[in-house]
């Protein structure tokens, strides 16, 4: 378990739960939502470029005399946003930790909106030329910053506000708004189809400016975190927690980097890829592509709220295990059933992909990368190792793209299947930060808190719990 500033061995289980009361701040549902609509908009925006890129940027941005090389350069434009996620992460764990988890929220989402909507404005290759991708590649790196910043703002202040026993249910919630997201991006490409021509892209962008202002509204209504006022009220906010948790959490961090790397690798090969592949290999049109993508993602929502739940239950790692075997069965499968070119079966093929592999997966991440790290650099730590994978997922339909010019469908069948493997090992070599003893504990707690006796001192095990 985690540890951080608490009250003195003296101090009663009142005083711990006037901080972080055991069932959850007052305002615990509305900034679970809150945070969830903020990630549903930023998803919106930033795999909003992953759907164009596969199916758009290509002939837009770059020379349309070679379509493989301009699927190439397309992918490799998606995959510079996911390469300065990291740095993104960095700085907004960094001022998560030292000013606060609000401010970071409202800061990434306004920049995430502004860049997402000069990308709908941007010139094509046939209007300017190379500049073209330029551009694009400079609002692609700003749209990186702002996600790479967003996703622990939103997940630890959720964390920090959900009860002890539902942090799962809780940092679902908040994860269910990127199935919202990749559900909304993907219905206004759909709709936009009728519209041809740069315009089918185009739109979509620019109607992110409606859901940025919608969601700068609510996220200025949310209440700080309690752990973090705690820490401040406390004096012990860190003073660089970038160097603490590198120092302190190093193998924390590189834990929960291939934990996470194999689900957003995963779907890189398995979504986003697989979108191309669909489209190149004439399988099936862009309207059945973007429904089956679609289908997955409104069940994406139910599923991803329904793993965090059942990691209240079962714990962390035991969901985790079976996501990531899943993944590494699902490779070839995939392949096979894609290759049928059936509509049904696309959409079947989406379904497994996302509401079962990937969710299982991001379902669990909220709360277990959470519990891996202190409270005073829990920001840091937890989006320092989630954004660093970004860095791999990115450029894995790049990879996976030139593993199929090289081998066929097989090359990116075995790499998902690597990918699942990969965060399989990891997820064994993870400790459980909610198993069967830690819920017993909580249990314990609760009894005693809510029971008729006196208030009695906390053993240190149970301050760490506490934590939660």
């Amino acid at each position: 378990m985690t540890e951080r500033h608490v009250p003195d061995h003296s101090s009663s289980l009142e005083e711990v739960a006037a901080w972080h009361p055991i069932e959850g701040t007052p305002t615990k549902k509305k900034v679970a939502i809150g945070c969830s609509i903020g990630a549903t908009i930023e998803t919106y925006d930033f795999i909003g470029f992953g759907t164009a890129a596969a199916l758009y940027f290509n002939n837009a941005f770059f020379p349309a005399d070679d379509p493989l090389s301009g699927t190439l350069l397309s992918f490799a434009t998606l995959g510079i946003g996911f390469a300065v996620r990291p740095l993104g992460g960095i700085i907004g764990g960094y001022l998560g930790d030292r000013i606060g988890r609000k401010p970071v929220l409202v800061g990434s989402l306004l920049l995430m909106g502004i860049a997402t909507v000069l990308i709908g404005l941007l010139p094509t290759y046939a209007q300017v030329g190379v500049w073209a991708g330029v551009l694009l590649v400079a609002v692609r790196v700003v749209q990186g910053l702002a996600f790479g910043a967003e996703w622990g703002g939103a997940i630890l202040m959720c964390f920090e506000h959900a009860p002890w026993r539902k942090k799962g249910l809780y940092t679902g919630i908040t994860q269910a708004g990127f199935p919202v997201g990749l559900l909304l991006a993907n219905l206004a490409f759909l709709v936009s189809v009728p519209l041809g021509g740069s315009w089918a892209w185009r739109v979509p962008f620019l109607l992110s400016a409606v859901l940025i202002v919608v969601g700068i509204l609510i996220r200025l209504k949310l209440e700080e975190s309690p752990e973090f006022e705690e820490l401040k009220d406390e004096g012990e906010i860190s003073r660089n927690p970038l160097l603490e948790v590198l120092r302190n959490d190093w193998r924390n961090v590189l834990r929960a980097f291939f934990l996470r790397t194999a689900e957003t690798a995963g779907y890189a090969v398995s979504v986003t890829f697989v979108l191309s592949y669909l489209a190149g290999q004439e399988l099936a049109d862009r309207p059945v592509i973007l429904t089956g993508l679609m289908v997955a993602a409104a069940l994406g929502i139910v599923a991803t709220i329904f793993w965090g739940a059942l990691t209240d239950r079962i714990g962390r790692r035991p969901v985790y295990l079976f996501g990531t075997a899943v993944t590494a069965l699902w490779g070839i499968p995939l392949f096979l059933v894609l290759n049928t070119g059936a509509a049904a079966a696309i959409v079947v093929a989406f379904v497994v992909s996302y509401a079962v592999c990937q969710n299982s997966l991001a379902g669990v991440q909220g709360a277990w990368f959470s519990e891996l790290f202190a409270t005073k650099t829990r920001t840091t730590g937890a989006s320092l190792a989630y954004q660093l994978s970004a860095v791999v997922s990115g450029f894995t339909p790049l990879v996976a793209t030139a593993l199929y010019a090289g081998f066929g469908w097989m090359g990116p069948a075995l790499l998902l299947s690597g990918y699942g493997l990969l965060g399989l090992v990891a997820a064994v070599l993870t400790r459980d930060t909610w198993g069967p003893a830690q819920r017993e504990e909580v249990a314990v707690l609760e009894r005693a808190l809510h029971g008729p006796t006196t208030p009695h001192p906390l053993s240190r095990r149970a301050t760490a719990v506490s934590d939660r």
